[in-house]
C-alpha cells in the first residue's frame, strides 16, 4: 500500500498538474495529479461547499413502495421557526393538461417525477422538500409533513408485472426485443439449461450524494454538483422548472467515485427549486440510506437459458429468455435490455440464437446504469452454461471456450460483424497459461488464508479449492443510433496548455490522459486541464468508456491542429513540408536532422488555440428481429478465479483472480491496471457479498452495515496476465475502454470457481454460503 507520504515523494518526482511527468506523454504512467489531495482526505467534494446566506435542505420521502396520495398538509412544517420554503409537485410547471405532474424526466423517457404527483411507485420516492436555516430544522421540519397516503398492492415479482395492472400511465413492459437468427429447428446431439438470478447490485458511493444550488440575478440557477453529465443534467432540470437551458449552469465539482449515474435527477431539480423559492443558496447533504434510496442499482434478472450443441461441444444453437426487472422507472432498461440480448451468446460463435427479452415496470426501486450493465447478467448466464456443457461432453472448461471463441470478423447474434479486433482465443490461452497459487494448507503460518481466517469455526479438511474460467464483453460507447460527440479547446501560451473539455473525470483517469495526450502531440510539459461545467462545449455522460475514445479523440484533433499551427511558419522558413517535421521529448526536429529546437522556444510568445470535435461512426436501432449494426466497437477479457470453500460452512474465500484484457493500446499502463483491478473488486462483490435487498418492495439493507461491500480483506490477489495490444483502427489512438468488462467477467468466473469445488450447480448471484454447502 502506497502512503501519504510516498504519493508525495512520487508527485515530486513524476510531477503534478503543472509540471513535466515522467516518462512523457502516452505510453507512460504518470501519477494522477489528484492523488495526493485524495489520499490526505484534502480534495473539494459537493458536502464540502459552503456559501453565504446558505440554507440546508431535506426531502420528505415515501415510505410505502405503492400508494395513492390524497392530500398533503404542509401547515405545520412552514410554521416551525426557521423554515423558508417547502415545496411538492404543485410547485413545478404542470403538465400538458394544466395538472400537476411532477415534472418528469428521464435519460431516455420522461417518465420519473421530481416530486410524486398524485401516486408514489417506489420505496423512498420524493414527495415534497424543505429549506431551512438548519439541517436538523429541515429534517425536522420533513416529519412534520402531513401525507395521506392510500397504500396500494405493490407489484414487487418482475414475472407478475405482465399480468398486473398499469403501475404508470405508461404501461408496466420498458421494452420486449425479440432476436431471431438461423433456424429455429435446429438441435444438438447435447442439450444442457439452466435458470439464473442475478441480484440488486448498488453502486455504493463513499460520498453520498451532495449539492449546492444558487440562484442567479437572472431568475435563472446555479448548481455545484458532483454530476458526470454537465450538459444533460442542465437540460433536464431546465425542463423540469421551466427554465431555458442558458439560465441554468451546471458546475462539476469532485466526484467521489462513480461507477454508475451520480445522481437522480429530482435531487438536482428539487435542490435548484428550493432556491428559487428561498432566493438563497441551498445545500442538500443526503444520509447513507437516502442515498440507497436516490440513486439506481444494477438490474436485477432472471435468465432461462438452453444451449444445443454437438457430441465435440460446438454450439449449435443458443435459446433464452431474458428478463430484467427496471423498477418503478425506465431510465436505461432499453439499453440495458439491447446489451442482454445481443451478448446473450457472449464471445462465441452460435449459427443459431432465438431470444426474447424484457424489461418490465415494478414497484422496487428503479435500476439504470452500472458498469456493463446487461452484459453482466448474460454473462454470468452463458458462462454457467458453458461449464454445464463441458461436463456433460467430457471436456475441461477451458477447451469447452476453446472450441467455441470468436474471433475478428465473426458475426453477432445481432448479424453485425465484429470488425475491432478481437481477441478472444489470445486472452484465453493468456490466462490458463499462468501457474497456479500455492495451497495454503502448504504453508503452517497461512491458517489465515482458509475461509473464515485464523481460529474459524471451520474444519481446514473441509476446505475444497476450485478453478473457474469465464470470457466477457462489452460494448463501448452508445448504442442503437446514439449520437455520442465531444468538443474539446487546446489553447497553447508560451510553455504550456490547457484542455477545456467538459468531460468529468469520475475516477477513470481521463484528466491524466488529457494531459498525456497534449504532452505527446505539443510537446508541452505543463499542461493544465480547466474545471468542468455546462457552459463549455457538450462532451456527454462518464458512462461506456466513452471519454478515452471521444473527448480523449477530440483533444488529440484540437491538438493536432495547434500543432499545425505552430509547425507550419517554421517549416516555411526552411522551405519543407510541415510534416517532415516531428515533435518528441519536448523538441521540434526534421526529417534530416538539420532542425532542431526545443518545443518551448518556438512557442515563445505565441498563443495558439483550437476547438475540435469527435465523433465515431454511426449505429442504428435493432430491427424487429433484434438484427442491426448497434454497436460502435466491443471490448473483451478473459478471466480465471481461483477459490476456496469450505464445503461444510458455505465460507468462500477468493484466492486469486488472474486477467487478460483486450485494450487496443495501452495509454497509461498504471492506470488501466488499476481499472482492472477495481472492476474486477466490483464484480468479486456481486458475486459474494452485494445484494440490496428489498421485503415487499421496501428496501431491507440500506446502508454500508447492512449492505456488504468487499473490503481489502476480502479483495484477492489480482494478477494481469496480458494486455493485449491490437489497436482499433476507428478509435482514437486505437485504444478500447477497460473498465467495465472486468466487473462483468469477474462474477461469472468467481461462480464457475465454486461450481468447480462444490460440484454444485451455483445459478444465483450473489452467492449464499447455503448455496456453497454440500453436506
Amino acid at each position: 500500500m502506497t502512503s501519504p507520504t510516498d504519493i508525495g515523494a512520487a508527485l515530486q518526482q513524476d510531477g503534478d498538474a503543472g509540471g513535466r511527468t515522467e516518462p512523457f506523454g502516452l505510453g507512460g504512467s504518470p501519477l494522477r495529479s489528484d492523488a495526493l489531495p485524495k489520499a490526505l482526505g484534502i480534495y473539494p467534494y459537493a458536502a464540502d461547499l459552503w456559501a453565504e446566506g446558505l440554507l440546508w435542505g431535506a426531502v420528505l420521502r415515501s415510505p410505502h413502495p405503492h400508494a395513492r396520495i390524497r392530500g398533503i398538509d404542509t401547515s405545520a412544517a412552514l410554521a416551525l421557526p426557521g423554515v423558508h420554503a417547502v415545496v411538492t409537485a404543485a410547485d413545478l410547471p404542470a403538465g400538458p393538461d394544466g395538472l400537476p405532474d411532477g415534472a418528469p424526466s428521464g435519460p431516455i423517457v420522461a417518465d420519473r417525477p421530481v416530486l410524486a404527483a398524485g401516486v408514489v411507485r417506489h420505496h423512498g420516492e420524493p414527495v415534497a422538500a424543505v429549506a431551512a436555516d438548519h439541517p436538523d430544522t429541515a429534517r425536522l421540519a420533513v416529519g412534520l409533513i402531513a401525507v395521506d397516503y392510500e397504500p396500494l398492492d405493490a407489484v414487487t415479482d418482475p414475472e407478475q408485472s405482465f399480468t398486473a395492472p398499469p403501475l404508470h400511465p405508461d404501461g408496466n413492459l420498458f421494452r420486449h426485443l425479440p432476436l431471431r437468427t438461423g433456424d429455429p429447428e435446429a438441435a444438438g446431439e447435447v442439450v444442457v439449461e439452466g435458470l439464473y438470478q442475478v441480484g440488486r447490485q448498488d453502486p455504493a458511493p463513499l460520498g453520498a450524494e451532495a449539492g449546492l444550488a444558487v440562484p442567479r440575478p437572472d431568475g435563472g440557477v446555479e448548481l455545484h454538483l458532483s454530476s458526470t453529465d454537465p450538459h444533460g443534467d442542465r437540460d433536464r432540470t431546465a425542463a423540469c422548472l421551466g427554465l431555458e437551458p442558458d439560465r441554468v449552469r451546471l458546475v462539476v465539482t469532485g466526484v467521489p467515485g462513480a461507477t454508475a449515474d451520480r445522481e437522480d435527477l429530482s435531487f438536482q431539480v428539487t435542490l435548484a427549486l428550493l432556491a428559487l423559492r428561498t432566493g438563497r443558496p441551498v445545500k442538500m447533504t443526503l444520509t447513507r440510506e437516502e442515498s440507497f434510496q436516490t440513486h439506481t442499482s444494477r438490474h436485477p434478472a432472471l435468465l432461462r437459458y438452453r444451449h444445443h450443441a454437438d457430441a465435440e461441444g460446438r454450439l449449435v444453437k443458443v435459446e433464452a429468455q431474458i428478463l430484467l426487472d427496471g423498477g418503478a422507472y425506465a431510465d436505461v432498461s432499453a439499453e440495458a435490455l439491447a446489451a442482454a440480448a445481443a451478448f446473450s451468446v457472449g464471445p462465441y460463435n452460435c449459427p443459431n440464437v432465438f431470444v426474447d427479452a424484457w424489461a418490465v415496470r415494478t414497484n422496487n426501486p428503479p435500476a439504470g446504469r452500472m458498469r456493463g450493465e446487461g452484459a453482466l447478467q448474460a454473462c454470468f448466464a452463458y458462462e454457467s452454461q458453458l461449464d454445464q456443457l463441458a461436463a456433460r461432453v467430457g471436456v475441461d472448461p477451458v477447451e469447452i471456450r476453446r472450441r467455441n471463441v470468436m474471433a475478428t470478423g465473426d458475426p453477432l447474434p445481432t448479424g453485425q460483424a465484429v470488425t475491432c479486433p478481437a481477441p478472444v482465443s489470445a486472452l484465453l490461452e493468456a490466462v490458463a497459461g499462468e501457474p497456479l497459487p500455492a495451497l495454503p494448507v502448504d504453508d503452517p503460518d497461512a491458517e489465515w488464508l482458509l475461509p473464515g481466517g485464523p481460529g474459524g469455526a471451520g474444519d481446514p479438511a473441509a476446505v475444497r479449492r476450485g478453478i473457474g474460467y469465464a470470457l466477457g464483453m462489452v460494448h463501448m460507447l452508445g448504442a442503437e443510433g446514439e449520437d455520442e460527440v465531444a468538443t474539446a479547446t487546446v489553447r497553447v501560451s508560451g510553455d504550456h496548455a490547457t484542455v477545456i473539455c467538459a468531460a468529468v473525470d469520475a475516477g477513470q483517469g481521463f484528466a491524466t490522459l488529457a494531459r498525456q495526450i497534449v504532452q505527446s502531440v505539443l510537446g508541452v510539459g505543463e499542461v493544465y486541464i480547466a474545471p468542468a461545467d455546462s457552459d463549455q462545449s457538450v462532451a456527454g455522460p462518464s458512462a461506456r468508456g466513452r471519454h478515452t475514445w471521444v473527448s480523449g479523440g477530440a483533444v488529440e484533433r484540437a491538438a493536432l491542429m495547434v500543432r499545425h499551427q505552430l509547425l507550419q511558419p517554421i517549416a516555411a522558413n526552411f522551405g519543407m513540408s510541415a510534416e517532415l517535421l516531428q515533435i518528441a521529448d519536448g523538441k521540434i526536429t526534421s526529417y534530416d536532422g538539420v532542425l532542431g529546437m526545443p518545443v518551448a522556444e518556438a512557442l515563445e510568445g505565441k498563443e495558439l488555440w483550437a476547438t475540435a470535435q469527435c465523433r465515431p461512426h454511426p449505429t442504428e436501432p435493432l430491427d424487429e428481429a433484434g438484427q442491426g449494426d448497434a454497436f460502435v466497437s466491443i471490448a473483451f477479457c478473459a478471466m480465471r478465479a481461483v477459490v476456496d470453500v469450505d464445503i461444510e460452512l458455505g465460507a468462500v474465500r477468493v484466492v486469486e483472480v488472474t486477467v487478460a484484457q483486450d485494450v487496443g493500446r495501452a495509454l497509461n499502463p498504471r492506470q488501466i491496471e488499476d481499472r482492472i483491478e477495481a472492476g474486477v473488486a466490483q464484480g468479486v462483490g456481486l458475486a459474494l457479498l452485494e445484494d440490496l435487498r428489498t421485503e415487499g418492495g421496501l428496501l431491507a439493507n440500506p446502508s454500508l452495515t447492512g449492505y456488504r461491500l468487499p473490503t481489502a480483506l476480502d479483495t484477492p490477489e489480482i494478477r494481469v496476465a496480458a494486455l493485449l495490444e491490437e489497436r482499433d483502427v476507428v478509435a482514437p489512438f486505437g485504444a478500447k475502454a477497460v473498465s467495465a468488462v472486468p466487473a462483468v467477467t469477474a462474477p461469472a468466473a468467481v461462480a464457475a470457481a465454486v461450481r468447480a469445488a462444490t460440484g454444485l450447480p451455483v445459478g444465483r448471484l450473489p452467492i449464499r454460503p447455503e448455496d456453497a454447502v454440500t453436506g
